[in-house]
């Protein structure tokens, strides 16, 4: 088992520690060279904050729903143009699980139009504060504002592909490419896909982990990501390897049924929750698991590569390695 994880053979369950130091995402005022993150950032398989990545780009200014971004987008997209959202099930809160949640194909036109509707929502609260002399700092740990968003809060533009490596047809959204740029410290790698990522009202995603390197780019508004290491996993109770959503934990974000996920209750202090506002991003190496928290109106763009490991590995090999993995002494399983 990894550090920071010990057993109590009395109790018979684990008891948690907190998060090693050595686990804690690195912070890094600006980015880094392209030699600095291969040789001293993605070999360590730690997350790591950088700040400013989007200053550059096109997008941190022209996609900005509170100076015309939405419109902006429209135009750019097109009226006509459709992607494939996912609707909510549970509210605010996105489970991995197909019981969940569904993805249909809507029109860009109407998401944006619902993003315009909360947003002139929460302009009309806003100055409705104002004249009754209450004033509200903006702030991204607020909650839900208002249940006048139902449904956007349901809906949610989630890994709409700007560019697909394995997708041979033409993304929905792959014109938005020309208002990004790779940042400098991934140059030459190939990425798997380019995503979008838009959301109205606070949205939270369920606990997950994804099988490539992840930089998570926020374009416009905020978002807090919280992190858990691999070697977490007795505590996130991941679902059946063999199932569904084989990625995502089990355990409810919401209402944890800590009778069913006993472990569940040590999970918090093995992870590490880090803010992204705009122009942040960060780097989640491939089996760490995260959950995140979305603020109003947040608009974010995500690279996916395979790490050097994945690379290497080849196909005709993978029924070794799982026989491997199936065989080994993990005890904690068999409980």
């Amino acid at each position: 088992m990894g550090e920071g994880l010990q057993h109590d053979a009395d109790e018979g369950e684990f008891v948690g520690a907190r998060l090693d130091t050595g686990l804690r995402a690195a912070r890094l005022a600006s980015p880094p060279s392209a030699d600095e993150f291969a040789a001293d950032i993605e070999p360590k398989n730690v997350p790591a904050v950088f700040r400013g990545v989007t200053k550059g780009w096109a997008a941190s200014s022209r996609w900005d729903p509170l100076h015309g971004g939405l419109d902006y987008l429209l135009e750019k997209v097109g009226p006509d143009a459709s992607v494939e959202a996912m609707m909510s099930n549970a509210g605010h809160v996105f489970y991995g699980d197909l019981r969940s949640h569904e993805r249909v194909s809507i029109p860009f036109f109407t998401f944006i139009q619902m993003s315009k509707s909360y947003l002139s929502h929460m302009n009309m609260a806003s100055d409705s504060s104002k004249e009754h002399g209450i004033i509200e700092e903006p702030d991204c740990t607020v909650g839900m504002c208002s249940s006048s968003s139902e449904n956007s809060e349901q809906v949610y533009l989630a890994q709409v592909s700007i560019m697909n490596a394995e997708n041979k047809e033409r993304c929905s959204l792959e014109v938005l490419k020309e208002d990004i740029q790779e940042p400098i410290f991934l140059k030459g790698k190939s990425f798997s896909s380019i995503n979008f990522w838009m959301n109205g009202p606070h949205l939270r995603s369920s606990t997950h982990y994804d099988p490539h390197h992840n930089l998570l780019c926020v374009v416009a508004g905020c978002k807090k990501v919280t992190l858990w290491p691999p070697s977490a996993s007795p505590f996130l109770y991941p679902m059946p390897v063999y199932g569904e959503a084989s990625n995502h934990s089990s355990v409810s974000i919401e209402e944890p049924d800590y009778s069913n996920h006993a472990r569940a209750r040590y999970m918090q202090e093995y992870s590490e929750r880090v803010i992204l506002n705009c122009g942040d991003a960060l780097f989640i190496p491939e089996g760490w698991y995260h959950q995140v928290d979305s603020d109003d109106l947040t608009i974010a763009v995500n690279f996916w590569w395979k790490s050097r490991i994945m690379t290497q590995m080849l196909e005709h090999m993978d029924a070794y390695y799982l026989r491997r993995i199936l065989s080994s002494e993990d005890w904690w399983i068999r409980k």
